[in-house]
Formats: C-alpha cells, sequence, structure tokens
C-alpha cells in the first residue's frame, strides 16, 4: 500500500489520488486564473477552510481568557454581592419561610459555604424538583466527562501522539489525533469508545435511580399530597355528544367500571373573554407608560398632551378620522373602561354558552387517579385522550379546545419552518465556519485585514480564541423565541410540554446546524467539486461520484476543526461567570432607570427574582455534551475542556437556582426523560464517528469498524430497558388499582367546587389589573385626564358574582381584597416611592404568574388542606368554611346570623377564586399590612369579613351528602346548590338515572 500525495491520506493504489482534493479550485471559476482574485479566494476557502488554523495561540488564550475571566467575575461578584441584595438575592427577601433559601453572611466568601453544603433534598425544598433535576444533571455530567478524560487523554493521547507518522513541523494538536495513525493502532480508540459507552451508561443508570428516588419523595411531600391536580385527570378530545359532567363519568367508567365517585367538570366556551382580557392588559400597560412618560417632572408638564393613534380592535374604530391621533390620555382611559364593561357582561353570560370538548374528573385518593391514568395512558375510550392533571397554572388554556386533526396539521406545518429555518441559517452558518474559525480566511479576500494580521498574530490569535465562539452563540439567542411560539400554535396543551419541545427542537437545530454543517461543509463543497471537475474530463458524472472518497475527505475536515471545538468549549465558562454577575439585568435595569421613563409596575418587576429558562440551558449542556462526545475520539481534549466547564458551572448555577432564579411552572422534574434521550443520541452519533474513524484508518479487512458496529444497538437495547424498569414509577404514584373506599366520596362534599374553579379558564376569575401611578403625581393626576375607570373594577361589582357554574364565590371591592387602599383617584393605584418593591406585591397574580407562580411566596391556589375544605391559604381558621360533616359552625361575635361565619382573610365562600388573594404573612409581613397604603397604618383594612355560606344556606350538620345534580357527576360547578345557586332536583330519586345505583354506593345516612 502506497501513500497518497496528500500528506493524510492513504489509497490502496496511486489511481485513486485524484480530484477529492482541489488544489486550486479558483481555476474552474476564475477566467483569468489569477490565485489572488478575491472570489477565487473564496470559493478556495469554502473547498477547505481550515488549512491555516491558529490552533495552539487560540487554545491556550481561551483557557487564559476563560478561567482569568471568571475568576474575576467570582471575585467581583463575592465583593459586591453583600452590598445589592435585590439583584444577587432576591429569593432571600421574597421567600416564605419553607423556601427560603439558607442565610448568607455579609462576607466576601460567605456565600460559599451555604453552596457546597446545601444537599439536594434541601434543594427540592427551597427550589423545587425541577432545580433539583438541573442540577442533579449537571453533576451528571461533570462526573461523565471527568471520568471519559481520564481514560481518554489517559489512553488516546499517548498512542496518537507516540503513533502518529507526521513531519516533525506537524503541531501538536495534530499531532493527538488519529489522522495518521493507521491499521492495528486503531484498536486503541475502539477499545476506548467500548469504555465511554459502558461508563456513560452506568453514571446514566445511577442517576435514572436518583432520578426516581427524588419524583417517589416529591409523590409522597406534603405539598402533593395536598394538591388537587395531584388527584385530578385531564380529558382532551371529548367527544360532542360526551361533552357534559356526566359524560366524562361515562367514559372513565367504561374502561374503568368500579372506579370510586369521581368530581367531574367540563369546560365551558369562554368565547372572547380571554382575549378581552388581553387587550386590557395591554390597554392598562399603554396608559400607564403614557402617564409615565407625561408626568415624569409634575411641576414641569410638557407644553403638548401625549397623542396616539386608537386602536385598529376598537369597535369604535371606524368613527375616527383615519391616520389622525387623538389625547392618549383620554382615549386610554375610555377604552380600558369600555373592555372592562364588556368583561363584565360577557362573564355575566357565560351560562348560556356551549361546553368545549375537554375536562377533568378529580378522585379523593391520589393512588386510584394515578392508576385510571396508567390504565388509561395508552387508551382512548370514545376517542378522548386520558392524562394526569398538570398545575392549572401550566396549562395553556387556548390550546386546550383545539381538535386532533387541527393540532396534526399544526404540528405538520410546524415542522416544515422548523426545515425551513434550518435550511435557511445553513449560508451564515459556513460563512461563520470560514471566517470566524479561522481569521486568516477572513485576510485572504480581505487584503487590509491581511496586512493587519500579519502585523500583530498574538493580539488576532487572541481575538480569534474569545470572539468567534461568542458570536457563534450570540446568534441563537433568538432560537428560543421563535421555537415557542411555534411550538403554541402547535398545539401543546402546557407551558412545560411545551418547553420539553423547545429544548428538543433547540437540540436538533443546534446539532445540526452547528455541530454537522459546520463541521463538514467544506467537504462537501470539496465533493461537490471534485466531481464537477471530474466530469468535465470525463462526461460520466456517476462514475465521477463512484471514484471519490467522501469518507477520508470528511475524516479529514473533523480533525482540522477539532481545535475550534476545544476552544469554544473552553470559553463557555464565560456564560456562566456573566449568570451569576447578573450583567444583563444590572445593565437593563440601569439604562431603563436611566434613559427611559419607567413605570411603576416596571421598577416592581425590575425587583422580582428572574425566572429561569430551563430548555434554553439545557439546550446548551446537551449541545456542549454531544460536541464533547462526537469528538472524543479525534481530539481528546475536548473532554477536558467539557469536565471543566461542568465543574465550575455545577457549583455558580447552585447558587443562581437558591437564591436568584425562579421556576416559573414547576413539572416536577419532568424534563429528565428527554434529557436522557438526547445523551443516548449524541453517544450513538459519537460511535458513528469513530465508526467513520477506523473505517478510514484501520486495516483492509475493517474489522475494528465492524467490532464498533454493536455499540449503538447496546445503547438503545439500554434506553429500552431504562424506560421499562423507571418511567412508570417515575410518572404515576400507583399503577395498579387500589381499594375502594366507600366512605371517601364524601369526605370532603365542597371538592367539586374547587375542581371547577381552579382546573376553569382563569378568564373567568382573573382581575383585572389597575393603572399605576407614582405618588409623586397624585396630585396632578386629577387634572389632567377626563372621564373615570371604574372603582375597582365593573367586572367585580355586586356581592356574589356566577360565572358559569364556576364561582358562586363572595368578592370582596378588589382594592381591598388584594391589600390595596383605595386612592383617592377613582380607577388608580397610587404607588409610593418606598413601595416599588416586588415584596409588596408578590402575591398578586399579575406579578407573581411570571416570577414563580406564587409558589415560593406563600400562595399555593393548588392545594388543599385535610379537614378545612374550604380553606386555601395558610392564614384560614379550621373550618372557616361550611361543609365539615363533623364539626359544626359556630357563630362568633358580630356573625351575621346562624349558618355564617368569618375568616378575616379568606375572601371565598361556596367556591374557591384561585385568583383570591391571600394573607401576606411571611416572615417580613404583617396580616394586617396594607400594601397599597402609603403610610402603612391601615390598619382595618380586614376587619369587615364577608360572609363565608351563600344567604339561605342551611347549617352544615343539616346538609346532606353531596348528590349528582341533572346534568352532571357529583356537586359541579357552583356548588352543592348546583350553578348559580339555584335549588335543584336530587338526581337520587330517579331511578332511570345513569348514575342512581352507583351514587348510592357512597351514600350516607345521617
Amino acid at each position: 500500500m502506497s501513500r497518497s500525495a496528500h500528506p493524510y491520506i492513504r489509497t490502496p493504489t496511486p489511481t485513486h489520488n485524484m480530484g477529492w482534493h482541489l488544489g486550486h479550485l479558483s481555476s474552474l471559476v476564475s477566467r483569468d486564473g489569477n490565485p489572488t482574485d478575491p472570489g477565487a479566494e473564496l470559493l478556495e476557502l469554502l473547498n477547505d477552510p481550515f488549512k491555516q488554523p491558529l490552533g495552539e495561540g487560540a487554545v491556550w488564550s481561551a483557557l487564559g481568557s476563560s478561567v482569568g475571566i471568571t475568576v474575576g467575575i467570582a471575585l467581583l461578584f463575592s465583593f459586591v454581592r453583600p452590598y445589592n441584595t435585590v439583584v444577587y438575592a432576591p429569593k432571600l427577601k421574597h421567600s416564605d419561610e419553607k423556601h427560603a433559601p439558607p442565610p448568607i453572611g455579609k462576607g466576601v466568601f460567605a456565600w460559599i459555604g451555604p453552596v457546597l453544603k446545601t444537599s439536594e433534598h434541601d434543594i427540592v425544598n427551597h427550589a423545587g424538583m425541577d432545580a433539583a433535576i438541573f442540577l442533579r444533571f449537571t453533576r451528571m455530567c461533570r462526573n461523565i466527562f471527568l471520568v471519559l478524560s481520564i481514560l481518554g487523554c489517559g489512553i488516546l493521547i499517548p498512542i496518537n501522539y507516540t503513533q502518529n507518522s507526521g513531519n516533525s513541523e506537524q503541531k501538536w494538536l495534530k499531532r493527538i489525533t488519529p489522522l495518521e495513525v493507521w491499521g492495528g493502532k486503531q484498536w486503541g480508540l475502539v477499545v476506548v469508545t467500548y469504555l465511554f459507552n459502558f461508563t456513560i451508561c452506568g453514571i446514566l443508570w445511577w442517576n435514572y435511580r436518583k432520578v426516581l428516588q427524588l419524583r417517589r419523595r416529591y409523590f409522597e411531600s406534603e405539598e402533593y399530597q395536598n394538591s388537587l391536580h395531584a388527584r385530578t385527570l385531564m380529558l382532551n378530545d371529548i367527544p360532542k355528544n360526551m361533552a357534559s359532567d356526566e359524560g366524562i363519568a361515562r367514559i372513565i367508567d367504561e374502561v374503568i367500571p368500579n372506579s370510586s365517585f369521581s368530581r367531574t367538570a367540563i369546560a365551558r366556551n369562554v368565547k372572547v373573554l380571554p382575549e378581552l382580557i388581553a387587550q386590557h392588559d395591554r390597554t392598562v400597560r399603554m396608559l400607564e407608560s403614557v402617564l409615565a412618560k407625561y408626568l415624569k417632572d409634575p411641576h414641569n408638564l410638557p407644553a403638548g398632551r401625549p397623542t396616539c393613534h386608537p386602536s385598529k380592535k376598537d369597535p369604535s374604530y371606524s368613527t375616527y378620522p383615519k391616520g389622525q391621533k387623538v389625547d392618549a390620555i383620554e382615549y386610554l382611559t375610555s377604552r380600558i373602561r369600555e373592555l372592562e364593561v364588556e368583561i363584565k357582561e360577557v362573564r355575566s353570560t357565560l351560562d348560556k354558552r356551549n361546553t368545549l370538548p375537554y375536562g377533568f374528573a378529580s378522585y379523593d385518593d391520589i393512588a386510584e387517579a394515578h392508576a385510571i391514568g396508567h390504565a388509561l395512558r395508552s387508551r382512548k375510550p370514545k376517542g378522548t385522550t386520558v392524562r394526569l392533571a398538570p398545575r392549572p397554572n401550566d396549562i395553556i388554556w387556548d390550546n386546550m379546545p383545539m381538535g386532533p386533526s387541527a393540532r396534526s396539521w399544526n404540528r405538520i406545518w410546524n415542522n416544515i419552518w422548523i426545515a425551513v429555518l434550518t435550511l435557511i441559517w445553513i449560508v451564515p452558518n459556513a460563512l461563520i465556519a470560514i471566517f470566524l474559525v479561522n481569521l486568516n480566511n477572513l485576510g485572504m479576500v480581505w487584503p487590509a485585514f491581511q496586512t493587519a494580521l500579519e502585523q500583530d498574530t498574538v493580539f488576532w490569535s487572541i481575538v480569534q480564541g474569545i470572539a468567534s465562539p461568542a458570536i457563534t452563540s450570540l446568534v441563537y439567542l433568538a432560537l428560543p423565541v421563535i421555537f415557542r411560539r411555534l411550538s403554541i400554535k402547535a398545539g401543546d396543551r402546557t407551558k412545560t410540554g411545551r418547553e420539553r419541545h423547545v429544548l428538543a427542537k433547540l437540540y436538533s437545530f443546534f446539532v445540526f446546524n452547528n455541530l454537522i454543517v459546520f463541521s463538514i461543509f467544506s467537504t462537501l463543497w470539496s465533493f461537490v467539486a471534485a466531481v464537477v471537475k471530474d466530469t468535465t474530463k470525463t462526461g460520466d458524472a456517476w462514475q465521477s461520484v463512484l471514484r471519490q472518497e467522501p469518507a477520508t475527505t470528511l475524516f479529514i475536515a473533523l480533525c482540522n476543526i477539532s481545535p475550534f471545538w476545544v476552544t469554544w468549549l473552553l470559553q463557555r465558562q464565560l456564560g456562566a461567570a456573566a449568570d451569576l454577575a447578573q450583567l444583563w439585568k444590572l445593565i437593563y435595569g440601569f439604562l431603563q432607570r436611566k434613559l427611559s421613563s419607567p413605570t411603576p409596575r416596571e421598577l416592581i418587576e425590575l425587583t422580582a427574582p428572574p425566572p429561569f429558562e430551563y430548555a434554553m440551558y439545557y439546550n446548551y449542556f446537551l449541545f456542549y455534551s454531544t460536541v464533547a462526545l462526537c469528538y472524543a475520539g479525534l481530539q481528546p481534549l475536548v473532554l477536558p475542556a467539557a469536565a471543566l466547564y461542568f465543574a465550575v458551572d455545577v457549583y455558580l448555577r447552585k447558587y443562581l437556582l437558591l437564591y436568584i432564579f425562579v421556576t416559573k411552572t414547576e413539572s416536577g422534574g419532568m424534563f429528565w426523560r428527554v434529557l436522557f434521550n438526547r445523551f443516548i443520541f449524541a453517544t450513538i452519533l459519537s460511535n458513528l464517528i469513530v465508526f467513520l474513524a477506523v473505517w478510514v484508518r484501520g486495516d483492509g479487512t475493517h474489522i475494528q469498524a465492524f467490532a464498533v458496529v454493536p455499540l449503538p444497538f447496546i445503547m438503545v437495547a439500554f434506553k429500552v430497558y431504562c424506560a421499562r424498569v423507571f418511567d412508570d414509577k417515575i410518572h404515576y404514584f400507583a399503577i395498579r388499582n387500589v381499594q375502594r373506599n366507600p366512605e371517601g366520596a364524601l369526605k370532603d362534599p365542597l371538592r367539586s367546587d374547587r375542581l371547577a374553579s381552579r382546573f376553569g379558564h382563569p378568564a373567568l376569575y382573573k382581575p383585572l389589573i389597575t393603572p399605576m401611578v407614582h405618588a409623586k403625581a397624585q396630585n396632578i393626576l386629577a387634572s389632567i385626564y377626563k372621564g373615570r375607570l371604574s372603582d375597582g373594577r365593573e367586572a367585580y361589582s355586586g356581592d356574589v358574582m356566577s360565572t358559569s357554574g364556576y364561582s358562586d364565590a363572595y368578592i370582596l371591592d378588589p382594592m381591598t381584597k388584594s391589600g390595596k387602599s383605595k386612592s383617592a383617584l377613582p380607577g388608580f393605584e397610587i404607588v409610593p416611592e418606598g413601595k416599588m418593591d416586588f415584596e409588596y406585591y408578590k402575591n398578586r397574580p399579575e406579578f407573581a404568574s411570571e416570577h414563580g407562580g406564587g409558589e415560593i411566596y406563600g400562595r399555593h391556589a393548588d392545594s388543599i388542606r385535610p379537614g378545612t375544605p374550604g380553606s386555601m391559604f395558610n392564614g384560614s381558621e379550621p373550618n372557616s368554611r361550611p361543609g365539615s360533616p363533623s364539626i359544626p359552625t359556630i357563630p362568633r361575635m358580630g356573625s351575621p346570623g346562624p349558618g355564617r361565619s368569618y375568616s378575616p382573610f379568606t375572601p371565598t365562600a361556596t367556591n374557591d377564586n384561585p385568583y383570591a388573594q391571600p394573607p401576606d404573612i411571611g416572615r417580613s409581613r404583617s396580616p394586617l399590612y396594607s400594601q397599597g397604603n402609603e403610610s402603612g397604618s391601615n390598619l382595618v383594612s380586614h376587619a369587615a369579613a364577608m360572609p363565608m355560606t351563600t344567604p339561605g344556606s342551611r347549617e352544615p350538620s343539616m346538609e346532606r351528602p353531596a348528590s349528582r345534580a341533572p346534568g352532571g357527576v357529583g356537586m359541579l360547578g357552583g356548588g352543592p346548590r348546583g350553578y348559580g345557586n339555584l335549588p335543584q332536583e336530587e338526581a337520587d330519586h330517579d331511578p332511570m338515572a345513569y348514575d342512581y345505583f352507583r351514587s348510592s354506593r357512597t351514600r350516607r345516612e345521617f
């Protein structure tokens, strides 16, 4: 066997030494053959963009800058942190007693101790299951790459360096690659690959077991056991003839006839209500922005009043002169008033609307609900999909009514758009691969830059090592937003499910464009160019294709590009350090305060803990791992580079999740399977690259390549094994039917109310936000606008609001119930300068929903308290609501009469309002503290409590147990007296009714 003319190619005969590599591609496209022509140079760079790398200098500069800048930022953070806890420890201030992270002293390095000592169990309590799974995945990656670094660098580097047959001038970065390791020496790579796979499988299996233990502990936690969603099933795609409360029970009984009594609630069509509320929120924010700019200096108002164009969604839009602006303050206040009136009218007429093809069924026993969900996971009774219900705040309500056909078409179009975006990005990605990876390539087509490059090679090596990876990463910041919107249009029903789909799409996009296309573009171009050149000589295109050696070309290209990935992985430390320093938040907050006129709402949101972007960070971690695994056999230095990143990042992210970031929507750790599957895929992809290497550089029998073939199948078998052993136990509290408790259905006769209210569309309950104005403009505010807004939101006027059977709750004046004192100017909320802090508003839904859902602040809208079925807040008194058959309600002083009780903080009665304001009884707040009162002395804001039962209700001891109302199963919608608190017939009196005999099994004699 002879060596080919190219130094890195070995072929059986000299006849194969032809046009796969073009020494002068410009001769194909340049008329005069001038090799200095920039166009010809560009085409030659497309052929081989890595022929003159600045490898060694870039690697050392990347390592030095990464470690140096990271240490510097960490030291700066340590000195600044004690003096800026609003930015660097907001959760210490806002979390309730249970979820507060460990306290930190004022010392410079006081933050290191709690980070090192906080256990995984404590992380679950302080930050939630998603945060614990994230940190476990980070530690797993660290452990994997530490072990692989020892194996890869300890075995492959000595073999490659000693056996590489390159000349003495060959760079050491190439000598540690298998570029010229031939024949039987490739068995070392095969053995190391098997060790890699077995190591990965072992660590993955160990962590799968740990995730199972975390999930079981999560199932047994007090919060989960007392949550409503844990015992509830969600049914989608219900046939129209079964779209009723009774129909839900029939669907479940068809498959599980022996199930216990379930409370069911079918969804009601809210029509345009969500869009009206969204318009209202946008209009309020627009008015706040206008007022903030106009009243920036109340003592020196601008000469002209602010103007704006009328909204095209305004029904009276046609009455305004086309293209003419109107007074912004008057128009927006009028528009807000009209929207509030319209929202009130729509809410009051929802009882006349039709039902939607989804609903919920709740059981008393969590184990039974999960066993039924497990039994129906692969079945579709009546075409209905039955799943465990997510948290109410996790549901994407606009997508719930979407039918299966519409969802399928939307997903097809979603995939088409993503494919188009992926293909379009190939061209700019190829240019990045040519010019950002190697600045010499840019100098070839830009003579002036080439002169500067030759004058200071060290400086441009540093620039290449720092700028190239940074720019490569920055261009993808918009991708999560794009994929998130596409996933919503595709019909995702939950926010956490959408985030998992965004993660999957981001990972696919990154692997294809950032890894595959980026790495093999020059190979594809060389292959096509060689085929074209050979075809012009022989005239036979197919024979020209057959004469090429794409495998060898691809192998050489991967070895040549490997130094870039080492520098790229080393630079990843800068992202973690920037997150620790919260540079973006500091810069954005400074610019917003100094260069703009922020509204009080925007200033409050600046002090809130930011949500953690799990999909984005998981994608980065998976992509880093995929790059390291794919290049581990070609460039072993990628392994310690990845290990260094994860070793540092595991501690920095731990601090971030404990003290700074919050989980916007908790999934309970359901990201794990997506992560596991992608790690398996990355390992299989790395096996394919090893197969390529030993195929090209192995002996003539290719026995080394055939030895690698079983590895992908081993990984697939391992994935199937883990799925069968662990997945059911991870997803379900119980997978077998449990013994039915006939008395269980009656221990909480008002749970159906909570089911209908908490799993009702938020548009039915969500309080309308109030325009916020700075207190310094309070005196001038009344004189700058005409008209008035509703005082306390007209949509909530009246003592009792009935919303299509979803709520018969007494509603306090929203300005009072949410802890806000009434403003002297109706329709506005005056915010003092000293209270523009998230601490005073953390339990209000418009703020908490974007910053942890209120769960870490003591507001658990999905929790139920055993023995107090009417209570959803920690401050409620036992038996503060009627319905407990064991203990009658005792009237207290000032009681309006028998059968009514007071709760000083709970504005709910027969039904729970999931958006009702709980008392703020955290460590730094008194229950009587008025959040909106400037003086803070409104101590009687909660004195006049509302009656806790509807007028005319009977004594709890006289109430009959729950019975199924006509057309419904269990106590549905509006409480024990049905929708609108109207008298209902006893369904049990009709022996022909569907549930006559079934409900009689749970009847109890009084």
